[in-house]
């Protein structure tokens, strides 16, 4: 894959055109720029976290603003067997290079985050002809080990999947998986006992005249605030096995014709209807990828942007009339030159303590990652700016091709990082995982008032003993799978058994929150989070669909730093607030919408 060569300059002189003359005068630091290489109801769970923490290496709680990041790789042991198959045979097929989602989920209820995998297929065929190619899940048995309970749930699965969506569509309190894939989704509807029931058919997925597309990833969405879930799902593009053409490589994906974007709305009696542009969803084109979503513009309505792979990346914002396409005028349909990079994770997230979700998006090697900063007023009004060169990440992540990824605080300093998956497309491009730790601010009130973003930090080589292992990366998912406080992440490489890393960072204080809709939907997707502690305001939008194709855990997790105590706002969807004061930290808390 070779950059486009075409590009849509809206800068006089780009951040590129200063690298570009910067490297005349210091060649040793900068790599060519252009080249690209392929009192509300509240309970209390902390008993069960209690009887584990033995388990989690114990650290006391550091004084410094910014600490080490530690990792710890889970060993086979573990019982995380799952192993991710593409089905390469040495024709490189197209679809190959684009499996690897997974998802956290509490299919049981019990409150530990369980964690499923999607797998690929035999090729040409698109079949699981064996075991080896099952989707996977695994039950957390909250003592640091998981077992494989996917032939009891019934959740082998069928096709070359892609990604997962996790999310209570009938509101049912029981977490449901709908698995996106080559030319066929499924919706699995948890039944409550450890099993689920395939009901694709019947929810109206499979309806006569409905195109089957090779779909990406999928996002929960109570767009319309209902009070029921709806579905949106990222498609790629046309393809098909017995027409792909033969590039002597992976074909670039301008060889390929895009697909339109869906939305589904929920009907309430357990199906759906695909919504058209009539219906105020507009027909837009892409090759999408990874699905963000954020209340961006704050005005109490979620939006979603999607990752585009060589085409321009697409961001809709929800409106009285439907949905708006709005891109091109937010600033964020292309990177920092204008140009189309391969957009492959984003994810959405307050990188400079402003209370607005900021956005990140990871590319391939030489493209480097992109940071928008929200600029969007209390009135709705404004977009994104260029923040890549403010954030450092645009010199550091030009050696690195990124997929899946997450902004999550990994030190618990209240400022959050940045996770990212890495792999190029064959194993000759393998790459490890990054770790950029967010800097922050001496307080965020300086932070806010300059209007500066704070920097990243690539301390990727002192996270880990294994955590340099290089290996084709996809997709990756976060939990506090242990229940200690601190973010864990689950990562998945091609070809490769599946990665846990037991976040052992020092120890800081730390609050999380689950959110449990009445009114709004069952989980809370699209909430509001405010979190006030003495040394700082943060903000979290609840969703779960992060990064490449993956769903990470519901649950809401604010980092406190040395703070004890904190006092919490709700937004629910309905419009209802709840509040919570004097909340102790180091606790997790169960909400119920009043």
């Amino acid at each position: 894959m070779t950059t486009p060569k075409r590009g849509f300059p809206r800068r006089e002189f780009s951040r590129r055109d200063f690298l570009s003359k910067a490297a005349t005068l210091l060649p040793f630091a900068f790599a060519n720029p252009f080249l690209r290489t392929a009192a509300p109801q509240a309970i209390f769970l902390d008993d069960a976290a209690q009887k584990y923490s033995s388990l989690a290496r114990t650290a006391p709680v550091g004084n410094s603003p910014v600490g080490p990041i530690r990792f710890e790789l889970a060993p086979a042991s573990c019982g995380l067997d799952f192993v991710l198959r593409n089905g390469a045979a040495g024709r490189k097929y197209q679809v190959e290079t684009l499996p690897g989602g997974l998802g956290v989920t509490d299919f049981d209820g019990d409150g530990w985050p369980d964690l499923f995998c999607v797998n690929g297929a035999s090729l040409p065929s698109l079949v699981k002809t064996g075991k080896e190619y099952w989707n996977r899940l695994y039950r957390n048995n909250r003592d640091g080990t998981f077992t494989d309970v996917t032939e009891k749930a019934g959740l082998a699965g069928q096709g070359y999947g892609m990604g997962v969506a996790v999310g209570d569509y009938n509101n049912d309190g029981h977490e449901d998986l709908f698995v996106v894939g080559v030319h066929g989704n499924q919706l699995y509807r948890n039944n409550g006992h450890g099993t689920f029931t395939d009901v694709t058919e019947k929810a109206g997925f499979g309806a006569p005249g409905l195109k089957k597309f090779w779909s990406v990833a999928a996002a929960w969405i109570d767009y319309d605030n209902d009070g029921r879930l709806d579905l949106f799902i990222s498609n790629y593009c046309d393809w098909a096995a017995a027409s792909d053409p033969v590039c002597g490589g992976y074909c670039h994906p301008d060889v390929y014709r895009a697909e339109p974007m869906q939305l589904f709305h929920n009907n309430g009696d357990g199906t759906f209807t695909q919504v058209t542009s009539k219906e105020g969803f507009p027909e837009v084109l892409g090759k999408g990828m990874g699905i963000a979503m954020a209340d961006f513009a704050g005005d109490g309505r979620p939006g979603l942007f999607v990752a585009n792979d060589n085409a321009r990346n697409l961001l809709f914002r929800v409106t009285g009339q439907g949905f708006q396409e709005i891109g091109m005028e937010a600033e964020v349909a292309y990177n920092g030159d204008g140009r189309n990079i391969s957009g492959m994770g984003a994810d959405f997230g307050d990188i400079d303590g402003d209370g607005r979700p900021d956005l990140v998006m990871t590319g391939l090697r030489n493209e480097t990652y992109e940071v928008f900063l929200n600029r969007f007023s209390n009135g709705g009004g404004g977009g994104f700016e260029d923040g890549s060169a403010q954030t450092g990440l645009l010199a550091l992540s030009r050696p690195w091709s990124g997929w899946g990824c997450g902004l999550v605080d990994l030190d618990n300093d209240g400022w959050l990082d940045l996770f990212v998956a890495g792999g190029g497309f064959e194993a000759k491009d393998a790459q490890p995982n990054r770790v950029f730790q967010n800097t922050g601010a001496p307080n965020q009130a300086s932070a806010v008032s300059t209007g500066r973003a704070p920097r990243f930090v690539d301390v990727s080589d002192a996270v880990g003993r294994e955590f340099a292992a290089a290996r084709m990366h996809r997709g990756a998912a976060f939990a506090d799978f242990d229940r200690d406080g601190r973010l864990d992440a689950a990562v998945t490489a091609i070809g490769e058994r599946i990665e846990l890393w037991w976040n052992r960072s020092p120890r800081k204080h730390w609050l999380q929150l689950r959110l449990k809709g009445a009114k709004s939907n069952r989980s809370a997707i699209g909430a509001q989070v405010t979190c006030r502690s003495a040394s700082r305001t943060q903000t979290r939008c609840v969703t779960n669909c992060v990064g490449y194709a993956s769903s990470s855990d519901l649950t809401v997790h604010f980092g406190l730093g040395e703070d004890r105590m904190a006092s919490v706002e709700i937004r629910w969807p309905s419009g209802a607030v709840q509040k919570l004061d004097e909340v102790a930290a180091d606790r997790r808390i169960e909400v119920e919408e009043v």
